[in-house]
């Protein structure tokens, strides 16, 4: 299922994805470890950034609008809900 927070997330991941790439050519030439924990840094910020705002998304369209059209049960959606809580 695609939601309209799909499109920003993948470019944000393609955004890590070169950032990656970039700390790996940094390790080849011998770049210091400050300027490479920084980069990481930056990519996992973009990682951790892009998995919040697919859960929230997930949780409010896919677990809230099923809740509220009655396509969800109560017990499901809590189920659904422990399940997410462990990736947060």
């Amino acid at each position: 299922m695609r939601h309209i927070s799909h499109p920003e997330i993948v470019k944000r991941l393609k955004q890590a994805h070169g950032q990656l790439a970039s700390v790996l050519a940094m390790f080849a030439d011998g770049r210091s470890c400050t300027e490479l924990a920084q980069q990481l840094q930056a990519v996992e910020s973009i990682i951790r950034t892009s998995k919040r705002t697919l859960i929230h998304d997930h949780m409010e369209h896919c677990i809230g609008d099923a809740l509220g059209e009655g396509g969800l049960s109560v017990d499901a959606a809590l189920r659904e809900f422990k399940t997410l809580s462990k990736y947060l």
